[in-house]
């Protein structure tokens, strides 16, 4: 199993990149993939997706020291660990805004999470927000009118009345091609002359397409393929990532 990341800022963008990923291990057996996309309208934009990506990476820490300390640890299902991971990520962001006086403004971020065991490839995936899914080829878009659900509205809901109100929520049993990503992907235009006349669909070329799977730089040699050969760059910050399961795709 292999996993790809990749992070672009947008043609239209000039300061910051205001979108995030984190991939980190949680636990012994399970991964833990986030991308996240700061509100383009709200203060900072790209401080809180960076800030989500910070204390998600404190959790996974946590978590492996918990293990590392209680070899009892209480087993939890997938749901009820990523039910554990948002609770303690609001938790952490609740302390920041406190102890840094920020504005709510400043903590507006889409998030989509998956965590996924390694041994048996079961996962769950959530989508606070908007953005794209890509389930062993079953793509789900998730669009909400350039209003997107950020996860700072939250901040002050009863965590079992915000996590029950969550509908963009998928349970996976395995895992042959999964990907995430943050709305840029739907933002590609052709920005600059090409070599090739012929079309090409972005999406499927990011999530579908397994050319190059072998190598580290994948999704970053698709980007560069789409920019130099069909003359298309997203016009708005992108970050993805994408896991294929190669032992899978070479029984194919």
């Amino acid at each position: 199993m292999k996993i790809y990341s990749a992070i672009q800022i947008g043609e239209y963008h000039e300061n910051n990149c205001e979108d995030h990923f984190y991939i980190g291990e949680y636990g012994k057996n399970k991964i833990l993939c986030a991308v996240m996309d700061g509100c383009t309208n709200a203060l900072e934009s790209h401080f809180a997706s960076v800030l989500i990506g910070k204390i998600l990476k404190k959790i996974c820490l946590e978590k492996g020291y918990k293990e590392f300390i209680d070899y009892n640890n209480e087993s939890l299902n997938i749901e009820e660990n990523l039910k554990s991971i948002l609770r303690n990520l609001l938790n952490e962001l609740k302390i920041v805004k406190n102890q840094l006086m920020i504005d709510t403004k400043e903590l507006l971020t889409t998030l989509i999470i998956i965590l996924f065991d390694k041994k048996d490839t079961h996962g769950i995936v959530i989508t606070i927000g908007d953005g794209l899914v890509n389930i062993n080829g079953a793509i789900i878009e998730y669009e909400q009118d350039n209003k997107p659900d950020y996860l700072g509205f939250h901040l002050s809901e009863d965590f079992e009345t915000f996590y029950n109100s969550q509908k963009q929520k998928i349970e996976f049993n395995n895992i042959i091609d999964i990907s995430i990503s943050t709305d840029g992907i739907f933002s590609f235009e052709k920005v600059m002359s090409n070599k090739r006349t012929d079309e090409i669909n972005v999406i499927d070329f990011l999530t579908i397409d397994e050319t190059n799977y072998e190598k580290d730089g994948m999704l970053s040699l698709k980007l560069k393929i789409l920019q130099n050969e069909f003359g298309l760059k997203p016009t708005d910050d992108l970050s993805i990532i994408r896991i294929i399961n190669k032992d899978r795709i070479d029984k194919i």
